[in-house]
């Protein structure tokens, strides 16, 4: 109660923060008046003078106003649109490091222009993500109009970019791009060998557009690179045949946590299935030899049970498409991982590909926390306030509307079943579509859009085809004729190469859209349509001149016409069709009526038998409706509803939260372990030589066999010099008399340490003079940092797979946190270790084969390009790595001798003069077709 007496007061802290901006928005509207007069060229040269004033020592707080200035004249000038106050104070919670919250239509895209054109002034690189390729281009390409107005450089991270574009994207002031992009840039940079093989320059400041969307929805899947592992599709198939096979008694299906799992009976079951079908050979089901196949059975129960197809994934080219659960969108190129989505495809009777193994992942919580100073928008941040905060220390503020909301959301309708709903639903269309109202009506799932699509096309409806050419002249005569045109379209992940066409025209008189999931769509509902979308549309085969300059005036009439109509019908409609679990999409949804002080109206039809009712107990609500007297067709409307509904969708997005911030600890172990990691390798490649690392290594692995065979408390007697002997011989390819050595009177450890780490270096000084140091510098740094790539995907499997099966340590009431980072610590330290011991081991064989030199060209060892060519293959993560020597991965090849020749395995046999490629000359162009000759490519020797 003093709460609410105090904010009518003092006014609540988001009333307190706008406040505090608004003497900088006056000041900047001062300086308009004189910015105006200035010349194209003066107002560009501004940016020069804003960098000399940066580097004379004053900050970018001290540029803001100016700066802010300067971007809402270029703005005016390059684009005609001119920053409201509202957005001049946007652009100052992005440029402290805030999450700004603005309703849609309120233009967060030029929002971000104020922010990123002040932060460029410093010449780190600022990163602008969106959520798909082509709002990056496309904002690249609009604002960065701006931004080459003022001098300042642009590049664009999408999906096919090639590392060169990257790395001169990266170069650039701004660089636009999607979250995958950015965080597989990063991964990728982290298994490169060479300094300028990496792309990424630093995080210094980034801007997330849909920051809800990619930093909260998104945060549940990590980003991994993977490799191919054993193909295993002839299991999956096979056991895929036989889960259908199960009885309902045989399983349990929890859609509140999304498991599944056998009963007792079930179990039993299954084994007879699967020794009928000769899968379980030996033993029961859940005997160690057995654990494989129980993976593989628990993996196709959850794709058979509680995976839907045109729901969570659909079937497109012969392949499981995943799809976004909030975006609705496609996701090509993700994959389920632990066997997933291998049993996904079995159960659809598509090509099974391969396992994966993990190479390099991160998650986008702690990626995006890489960036000195990261900021957000979105139009709803506030439902997940405090998990902003508590993750990324980010603090949301809501932007105030340029023009009051004149949007009316209506009291949500619930029918006993679905069929109800859905006819209600078609009598609303109906109606609404009657006064050529337009329509938005918003769907949970592939699925549920095409249920409604085929309802309405038994009412006489037709979905328009995007394909045709011309598609919407149908839907723009209805309108000029004022009758309704009986036509819908449909947005989901079937249709997404016509998103951003589709979502333009929706606010057209008559209009009806059916879209799965309207969150982070990018494009605003224009009532009347989008002129900039038909003008590209309709006057794409004329040229400029006096006939594309007068249609390009008829069409923006006639969307001024459709505008007013549209209005006077009451402005979008939206009609949600279900409620979603997060608050947030509903309000996405309704967000899309009403912008810049449009009419609109909102309303949701919800069934007993929606998920979210069913899942929280609709069963209780069914029956004390049945016992009001509620008849089929009748709804039941109160305010009380959607307070209850409310209630049970902030449960789900607490359970929510609290699996996040779970999955976040555990990856903030591992993330400390990446950062160390990643920070080595870049020290090392940076470095001009290893040598002094080298020579620790050898001496910690001298220390170690010591250590281990040689105790410091134990007699001469009693060490184990067999033992040593052969560690001595398989870790530093020395063969010494230490048997000689251990029977003289008054040996200590230490000297046998001293004489073993004498006899290691001289032989590996030896070793280096022998082959060049020059290039034995070189093949140091590749060895170590192939053998830590190595030695870190094998760590990250193997802390997978701790990751799943420590929660069973709660039962024993210990901790399974602690336990996690406590093994997980020891098992960086075997890391550690083991890379002394793989790197001296290999760099005690290497021995360099030179190439006889050419006609014309110089003598040049050819380890030396070689060595990147595989590196080069590693970085795509398609170089397996197979074995020499017993505990190291052999990128070195070796010989019958015990030197190393360095030879990639698929160059083997092309050595030998008949390879993959049959009889190749030298001289020949390689039939890879790389353009280089046979010699320098696939028959090179190393």
């Amino acid at each position: 109660m003093l709460g609410s007496f105090a904010k009518k007061i003092f006014g609540s802290a988001n009333d307190r923060r706008l406040k505090s901006y608004r003497p900088k928005v006056a000041a900047i509207n001062a300086l308009e008046p004189e910015w105006l007069k200035l010349t194209d060229a003066e107002l560009a040269a501004k940016t020069t003078a804003f960098r000399g004033e940066l580097a004379a020592g004053r900050t970018l707080d001290d540029l803001l106003v100016p700066a802010f200035a300067t971007v809402r004249e270029a703005a005016r000038r390059v684009l005609g649109q001119r920053h409201f106050d509202v957005q001049l104070i946007g652009g100052m919670v992005l440029h402290e490091g805030g999450i700004a919250e603005m309703r849609t239509g309120e233009g967060k895209t030029l929002v971000a222009t104020l922010a990123t054109y002040l932060n460029a002034l410093a010449g780190k690189g600022v990163h602008v993500v969106t959520v798909n390729d082509y709002l990056a281009r496309r904002d690249a390409e609009w604002m960065g109009q701006i931004y080459r107005f003022l001098g300042l450089s642009t590049g664009i991270i999408v999906h096919g970019v090639d590392d060169d574009e990257r790395r001169r994207s990266y170069a650039a002031d701004i660089t636009y791009g999607t979250n995958n992009e950015f965080g597989f840039d990063y991964l990728r940079d982290n298994m490169k060998y060479e300094l300028g093989q990496m792309v990424q320059r630093g995080h210094a400041f980034a801007i997330v557009d849909e920051v809800d969307s990619i930093l909260i929805d998104e945060a549940r899947t990590p980003l991994i690179i993977s490799g191919p592992s054993d193909d295993k599709s002839d299991l999956y198939n096979a056991i895929d045949k036989v889960l259908p096979r199960l009885d309902p008694e045989d399983y349990e299906v929890d859609e509140k946590q999304r498991s599944t799992n056998l009963t007792e009976r079930g179990n039993e079951h299954m084994e007879e299935l699967l020794t009928e079908a000769g899968i379980l050979t030996e033993g029961s089901l859940y005997e160690a030899v057995n654990v494989t196949i129980v993976h593989h059975v628990n993996q196709a129960l959850r794709a058979h049970k509680l995976f839907q197809r045109d729901k969570d994934y659909i079937v497109r080219n012969d392949e499981v498409v995943i799809i976004d659960e909030y975006t609705g969108r496609m996701m090509p190129g993700r994959r389920y991982s632990e066997g997933l989505h291998q049993a996904l495809e079995a159960k659809e009777h598509v090509q099974v590909q391969p396992e994966n193994v993990t190479l390099a992942s991160i998650t986008f919580q702690n990626y995006f926390r890489l960036y000195s100073k990261l900021a957000g928008m979105t139009g709803t941040a506030t439902t997940e306030a405090d998990e902003f905060a508590e993750i990324y220390k980010l603090e949301v503020v809501d932007i105030p509307t340029n023009q009051p909301v004149a949007r009316v959301d209506e009291d949500d309708e619930v029918y006993r079943s679905a069929e109800e709903k859905l006819r209600a639903i078609t009598r609303e269309i109906e109606a609404a579509n009657a006064k050529l109202q337009p329509m938005l009506v918003g769907t949970t799932s592939i699925e549920k859009s095409e249920q409604l699509a085929e309802a309405m096309k038994k009412q006489g409806y037709k979905q328009i085809n995007f394909e045709e050419p011309q598609a919407l002249s149908k839907l723009y005569a209805a309108a000029r004729s004022n009758k309704p045109s009986k036509l819908f379209a449909v947005l989901n992940a079937r249709f997404h190469e016509q998103e951003a066409y589709i979502v333009a025209e929706a606010g057209v008189p008559g209009a009806i859209t059916i879209a799965t999931n309207m969150a982070g769509r990018g494009t605003d509902i224009k009532l009347g349509g989008n002129v900039e979308m038909r003008v590209t549309q309709e006057c794409a085969n004329l040229s400029d001149g006096p006939e594309r300059d007068a249609k390009e005036t008829e069409i923006r009439a006639e969307v001024e016409e459709f505008k007013n109509k549209a209005i006077a019908a009451g402005g979008l409609y939206i009609i949600g069709t279900e409620r979603h679990e997060s608050r947030r999409i509903d309000n996405q949804l309704r967000g899309r009526a009403g912008r810049q002080g449009d009419p609109g109206r909102s309303k949701f039809f919800l069934s007993l038998k929606d998920d979210l009712m069913r899942i929280f107990g609709s069963d209780r609500m069914e029956n004390m409706l049945v016992k009001l007297g509620l008849k089929e067709d009748e709804a039941i409307v109160h305010p009380w509803i959607n307070k209850a509904l409310e209630k049970a969708q902030q449960k789900v997005e607490a359970r929510n939260f609290d699996m996040r911030k779970n999955i976040l600890k555990y990856d903030n172990v591992m993330n400390d372990q990446r950062k160390v990691v990643f920070e080595q390798r870049r020290e090392m490649m940076a470095k001009e030589s290893l040598e002094e690392m080298i020579d620790d290594m050898r001496q910690g692995v001298v220390e170690d066999l010591v250590t281990k065979y040689a105790p410091h408390d134990a007699y001469p007697e009693t060490w184990d010099i067999e033992a040593l002997s052969q560690g001595v011989k398989a870790a530093l390819n020395l063969d010494l008399p230490l048997a000689d050595w251990a029977r003289e009177e008054g040996i200590t450890d230490e000297d046998m340490r001293d004489r073993l780490q004498k006899a290691a270096d001289e032989a590996y000084a030896a070793r280096v003079e022998r082959n060049g140091a020059e290039v034995m510098r070189y093949i140091e740094k590749q060895i170590v940092l192939q053998a830590l790539d190595h030695l870190w995907r094998e760590h990250l499997v193997t802390l997978d797979h701790l990751r799943q099966v420590v929660g069973w340590r709660g039962m024993a009431q210990r901790d399974p946190l602690n336990e996690y980072k406590s093994e997980a610590f020891q098992l960086f330290d075997e890391l550690i270790a083991q890379l002394r011991e793989l790197t001296t081991s290999q760099l005690s064989r290497v021995e360099v084969a030179f190439e006889p030199a050419q006609p014309n060209e110089p003598l040049q060892p050819a380890g030396l390009t070689q060595i990147a060519t595989a590196s080069a293959a590693f970085e795509e993560a398609a170089a397996a790595l197979t074995y020499t020597h017993p505990s190291a991965p052999s990128f070195l090849a070796e010989d019958a001798g015990s030197t190393a020749t360095l030879v990639r395995p698929e160059q083997e046999a092309a050595l030998q003069g008949d390879g993959a490629y049959g009889k190749v000359g030298r001289n020949q162009p390689c039939p890879c077709g790389s353009g280089k000759k046979f010699k320098h490519c696939h028959g090179a020797l190393v």
